[in-house]
This record gives C-alpha cells, sequence and structure tokens, in this order.
C-alpha cells in the first residue's frame, strides 16, 4: 500500500553531488518540498533557485549538533514537519588497519555514524508527535561486505546498519518507518574527489591492499551504477506503507551478499557441534 504524498517535507543531507544531488533533484521535480543541504549552503543554492518555494537552501555540517539544531529548527517552522530524512552525508577513507591515522578515522565515524545519530535524533521529537514520518540511512555495500582498503569505512557502515534495525524496532509504535539502502558500486565522486586515504601508507601493505586502492580509484568514473536511479527508488520507497527494513542497489552488491550468505551457512553447518556444545546439560 501506497501513503499520501501530498506537500510532504524532506530533509536531505550531502545534497552538493552524487547521490544526495539526485535525490534531491527528484523529490523536487515531483512537487514535494525539501531542505537540501551541504557543508557550504552555496554548493545547493541552484537548487533553491530553480524550485523557489518548494526547495530551501541550508548549511549543515553534519558534525555541528548546534547547526543540526539550527536546520531541524528552520526546516520544522518553514515546511511545518518533517515527513523524511534522508541519512545520506558521508565519504570514505582507505587504508590498511594498520595504516588508519587514529584523528582521521574519528572524524570519518563522526561523520559517518554519528552524525546520522545525531540529526535522527533531533528529529524524532517531531515525528513522534505526529505519530508519522520516515528515516532513510544510505549504507553501503561494505556495510554487509567487508574488504580492504575500505575497512574503517565499512565498520562506519556496519554500525549504521546496526543503528538502522535497532531503530526501526524502536520507533515503529510510533508510526515511523525506517530503511537501509545499501548501494553497491555506483559512479559518484565517492572513489574520486570524495575519497580520503591514509597518509602513513606501510610498504608491506603495497601488494595487496595498496593495490586494491589504485584499483579503486582507477575505476572510479566506470562504476556500474547510475545514482538517479538510486533517487527513482528512494521516491517509491517513500510511498510505501510498509517499506522494506534493507534494499540492496546493484547487481554487485546482490551477488557480494548471496556469496556472504552462502559462506556464512557453511560456517555454522561445520561448526553446529562446537556452537551448541557450550551450554549446561
Amino acid at each position: 500500500m501506497t501513503v499520501n504524498n501530498a506537500k510532504r517535507a524532506w530533509l536531505i543531507t550531502g545534497c552538493s553531488t552524487g547521490i544526495g544531488r539526485e535525490i534531491a533533484r527528484a523529490v523536487l521535480a515531483n512537487g514535494q518540498r525539501a531542505a537540501v543541504t551541504a557543508r557550504q549552503s552555496a554548493a545547493v543554492a541552484d537548487l533553491e533557485k530553480d524550485y523557489p518555494g518548494q526547495a530551501l537552501a541550508l548549511a549543515l555540517d553534519v558534525t555541528d549538533r548546534t547547526q543540526i539544531a539550527h536546520a531541524v529548527s528552520v526546516v520544522e517552522k518553514r515546511f511545518g514537519r518533517i515527513d523524511v530524512l534522508v541519512n545520506n552525508a558521508g565519504y570514505g577513507y582507505m587504508s590498511a588497519l594498520e595504516e588508519g591515522e587514529d584523528a582521521e578515522v574519528r572524524k570519518l565515524f563522526d561523520t559517518n555514524f554519528f552524525g546520522v545519530v545525531d540529526l535522527t535524533k533531533a528529529v524524532l521529537p517531531g515525528m513522534r508527535k505526529r505519530g508519522a514520518g520516515y528515516i532513510i540511512n544510505m549504507s553501503s555495500m561494505t556495510g554487509l561486505v567487508t574488504n580492504p582498503p575500505n575497512t574503517y569505512y565499512s565498520c562506519t557502515k556496519h554500525a549504521l546498519e546496526a543503528l538502522t534495525e535497532g531503530l526501526a524496532k524502536e520507533v515503529e509504535p510510533f508510526g515511523i518507518r525506517v530503511t537501509a539502502i545499501e548501494p553497491g558500486a555506483f559512479r559518484t565522486d565517492w572513489a574520486t574527489r570524495s575519497m580520503q586515504e591514509s597518509a602513513t601508507p606501510i610498504s608491506a601493505y603495497a601488494a595487496t591492499v595498496g593495490a586494491r586502492k589504485e584499483l579503486i580509484k582507477l575505476a572510479g568514473a566506470m562504476l556500474p551504477g547510475d545514482p538517479s536511479r538510486i533517487a527513482d527508488a528512494v521516491m517509491m520507497l517513500a510511498d510505501l506503507e510498509a517499506p522494506p527494513l534493507h534494499l540492496l542497489l546493484g547487481e554487485d552488491v546482490l551477488n557480494a551478499f548471496r556469496d556472504k550468505l552462502c559462506q556464512w551457512q557453511m560456517l555454522l553447518d561445520e561448526w553446529e557441534g562446537v556452537t551448541k556444545d557450550v551450554n549446561f546439560p
């Protein structure tokens, strides 16, 4: 079943480029209202200009709680409510575990995970009061399957998967829906302009982790996924009364996750005896 989308109000993070911008454009082209955000409001000012009265361009650094509180307040005053929150802001970081720089890894978690936590906490009171709302967390294939050189990035997305699963159970009684979207490799600037990597590489990892880093960089502009199709999927989900808790997007993530499930099943079967042999008789 579908829900009424008339004059729905969205708050979307990370709209300067890529998936966030495509979602923002799809929402606005559909006649709905959206607060489109980026760390610099100038990066999304064109959307407000193109959709006067519908789009609200705001500066929002999701690691800044003061900015979060201000943005939510402004959006609620302008649109009266926030019906859909899309937690899309985030970036990648490539390194072997041993190469990871502590300050950079903590910044990664502040954006990719704690930014989602803080923004979600800011919109939940209004959603609970109205007894309705939808939270979409942009996760990743790496939130389901971990491979170098994305171990730290993958950790942020695995945490987001756990947050989504737990949050969905907490807020279901209030009429609030929650979905994690797990895209595979999409043609955005995630693997190019936005990508961060360790500045302290270790030569011992050059032939393994280092080689995979270079492969990702080379493939960044040739990845198979179309970001506009993610926007189409988001629009479809928002109209559903009972959207899925997870939505995998891309053949690569589908195949990778199926392989992982098969490996898990083999592991469970092989070690079932040991697994069950730890309880009291």
